[in-house]
């Protein structure tokens, strides 16, 4: 059942806040944790069924608020644009003419990034 880790991890990051209590729990020891079903079950008292749902339900929270606001891939246009601005004001800077407004450029870019 466990989807991409990594995916799910930076979901959790943007999203973890709107699920519930019982949810973020799961989510914890399942994915960060690290434990089964089996032993979450037995940590919280819910059957095994009852944490795969629990965990389904979240899954999809986060997914569903990803596709309706789309944070993490607004997030990820802007660091790629960050990357092309700064690889075209460095090349910039080699031009003596040129040196001041890349300067401006990366300055902007590195603003951004803050």
């Amino acid at each position: 059942m466990k989807h991409d880790a990594w995916t799910m991890a930076l979901l959790y990051d943007y999203y973890g806040e709107l699920l519930t209590e019982k949810q973020r729990a799961c989510f914890d020891l399942y994915y960060n944790q690290d434990l089964s079903l089996g032993e979450i079950a037995a940590e919280t008292g819910v059957t095994r069924q009852g944490v795969h749902d629990t965990l389904l339900r979240a899954e999809a929270l986060l997914r569903s608020m990803e596709e309706k606001t789309g944070c993490i891939a607004r997030s990820r246009a802007v660091q790629q644009a960050l990357t092309t601005i700064e690889a075209a004001a460095t090349a910039l800077l080699s031009q003596p003419q040129s040196a001041a407004l890349a300067q401006e450029i990366l300055s902007a870019a590195a603003a951004i990034k803050e």
